[in-house]
């Protein structure tokens, strides 16, 4: 009997934690970052669509987001500044997360693979836009709730993935900025 040990591999998503270099006052494992980044990244392409009268993908780019980090179940979360310290560490960060794409996709019956295929592997780079979108929002919004917290340690994030926001030129990403991410910043007896 054939055995596929892709989708236990991805439940293990949920003992994989974010920020690992920085004090949290909340702790966020990679599993509830993927679902955050897939609302966002949906809530963008709603954007997209229904308020600038674009025609993306939504279900196709939403897939694409729930496994934008599939590869972290073999190489961890690598913090950004370790990640970025230089173009070649860059570099060969990408090597090992395309490995572990090779390696997951293996862990599928060959049937499979054409359809996971583009969700981890091969991205159209134009709609993946939107899950980098998805994936600095939620990274700023963690910030800006670390920030509610009294945790200054996320200060200087929030500057750096606010600037890499504005960066993207996404109308959408800004639209989410101006008339959804202030109320991030309220607290609960604000918001209603």
């Amino acid at each position: 009997m054939d055995s596929y040990n892709f989708p236990a591999f991805l439940y293990r998503m949920k003992n994989i934690y974010r920020w690992s270099l920085m004090r949290n006052t909340d702790h966020e494992s990679v599993a509830l970052h993927s679902y955050y980044v897939s609302i966002w990244t949906h809530l963008l392409c709603s954007v997209a669509n229904e308020i600038y009268k674009k025609d993306v993908p939504t279900d196709k780019i939403v897939s694409m987001a729930l496994f934008h980090d599939a590869t972290e179940v073999f190489v961890g979360d690598i913090a950004q500044p370790v990640k970025h310290s230089s173009p070649e560490i860059l570099e060969h960060f990408r090597e090992i997360e395309r490995s572990a794409a090779v390696t997951l996709m293996n862990m599928l019956p060959a049937e499979l693979q054409s359809v996971y295929r583009p969700l981890i592997l091969e991205h159209d780079p134009e709609l993946y836009k939107f899950v980098k979108g998805g994936d600095l929002l939620d990274a700023y919004l963690k910030c800006v709730s670390e920030l509610n917290a009294g945790n200054s340690e996320f200060s200087y994030a929030k500057k750096q993935i606010l600037e890499s926001l504005r960066k993207l030129e996404m109308p959408e990403v800004n639209y989410f900025l101006t008339h959804m991410a202030p109320a991030f910043e309220m607290t609960i007896d604000e918001l209603t």
